[in-house]
């Protein structure tokens, strides 16, 4: 049965949550969002997303009947079998069901069991690092180390020599205290796209194709981060294309999720490599990648609230997704430091007033303090332009982008402007 108003709790606090929160208002729901942050209206910040007997008393005392799920920790945390059984809904996958993203190490074994097209892996434990030193000799350093649990984005190192897999591993050491698995794969090469679809478990209705930027520093330099950008759709990633991430990737994938011991509900996220032996799957996220999130709602034209409530009454495939046209490039204002584990914040931030309509402005890490509000943490917020070429997007939002300003702001200055690859081998 649907949801009886459209009064909803979104879990999460970041630029994806408030990207969230914006489109499921224009859809005509009532949003509060725990804890949300310094920019999102309805904020919450008393109450944390992984407290869900506080989230549970805030959802009685405000007559709330759907949770929508924004990051991993509460769906890792097991946020929808908590509520199992009442008469609060939840838009996510159970405790189970996220496993897909919480263990590299598990996910890599369903893609094996259900025939998903993926990378070489081998499997070690915290005290195997001279096994794996060894693979990665074998594999002369073209490996790509991934630590098992959620990482924020930033447990995986991708490494082009021995020295930097031997650096791979002497961090992964030094970062994760105690016994810890992780997974060493063979580096695949070809450009990577994000493919998101809000599932059922059965069915699929897939968003538009987009493409996030990690490193740090233009021309793909620099450590992972959490993301300093995204644009969608990706003029590549042409019907041949998805016809091919369909076949090898996503249907393997449905029917591993129907043969499995628990049901999925949610978003699902595969991050795909156009390999030259064609498409290979990267990884899994069970939730809206972040930023991409910030690009692909403005750009959906369907009723985000819509999707959700027919995904959980079982009417997905009596839906349909509809795109805006043109072009969406989100760019990450982010902390002078970030990603490094300490950077100084509380910084004022100003300049918001000053942006068009045309521009939206979804905050990350920000605060209210003493009525201003400042800096919380390393990507303080995404802004997002629209063109009907891709380049008229770009030049819109870097346009815009320097009218906000905080103290040791950075930005990656070619988010969209990566050369087109020419697809090798099986394309």
């Amino acid at each position: 049965m649907s949801t009886s108003n459209k009064n909803i709790v979104l879990l999460g606090g970041g630029a994806r949550e408030h990207a969230m929160a914006w489109k499921l208002t224009q859809d005509g729901a009532t949003v509060h969002v725990l804890p949300g942050n310094g920019g999102i209206p309805n904020s919450h910040p008393e109450i944390s997303a992984t407290d869900f007997p506080a989230v549970q008393s805030f959802c009685e005392a405000h007559g709330v009947k759907l949770i929508v799920v924004g990051p991993e920790a509460p769906l890792a945390a097991g946020v929808v079998d908590y509520f199992a059984g009442s008469d609060i809904r939840v838009f996510g996958p159970s405790r189970a069901g996220a496993v897909l993203e919480s263990s590299k190490v598990w996910s890599k074994d369903f893609m094996r069991r259900h025939g998903v097209a993926t990378a070489q892996s081998w499997q070690y434990r915290s005290d195997q690092l001279d096994e794996a030193r060894a693979k990665a000799t074998e594999l002369d350093g073209q490996v790509v180390v991934k630590y098992d649990g959620l990482a924020a984005g930033k447990g995986v190192y991708v490494c082009s020599s021995l020295a930097e897999a031997e650096q791979a591993l002497t961090d992964l050491q030094a970062e994760h205290t105690g016994w810890f698995s992780f997974l060493l794969e063979e580096k695949l090469t070809g450009p990577e796209i994000s493919i998101i679809g809000i599932t059922d478990g059965n069915r699929i209705r897939l968003l538009a194709p987009s493409q996030d930027h990690k490193q740090l520093l233009a021309g793909d330099k620099g450590p992972n981060t959490g993301g300093m950008g995204a644009y969608c759709p990706v003029p590549f990633a042409d019907d041949n294309v998805l016809a091919a991430i369909r076949t090898d990737i996503v249907d393997p994938t449905l029917l591993g999720l129907q043969n499995e011991q628990f049901d999925f509900n949610g978003f699902l996220y595969f991050g795909v490599m156009l390999s030259p032996q064609g498409p290979k799957l990267l990884e899994y996220n069970v939730r809206l990648g972040d930023p991409e999130a910030e690009v692909l709602l403005p750009a959906l034209e369907s009723s985000l609230l819509e999707l959700i409530e027919a995904t959980l009454d079982g009417n997905l495939a009596q839906t349909t997704v509809w795109q805006r046209p043109g072009y969406y490039v989100g760019v990450v204002l982010a902390s002078g430091g970030y990603p490094a584990a300490k950077f100084p914040t509380g910084f004022p931030i100003t300049g918001l007033d000053k942006l068009p309509d045309n521009i939206h402005a979804f905050h990350g890490a920000t605060r209210q303090q003493d009525g201003e509000l400042v800096t919380s943490g390393g990507r303080v917020m995404v802004l997002v332009g629209h063109g009907q070429e891709l380049e008229e997007a770009v030049a819109q939002v870097y346009t815009e982008v320097e009218k906000v300003k905080f103290k040791d702001a950075y930005i990656r200055t070619d988010i969209g402007q990566r050369p087109t690859p020419v697809l090798e081998g099986r394309w």
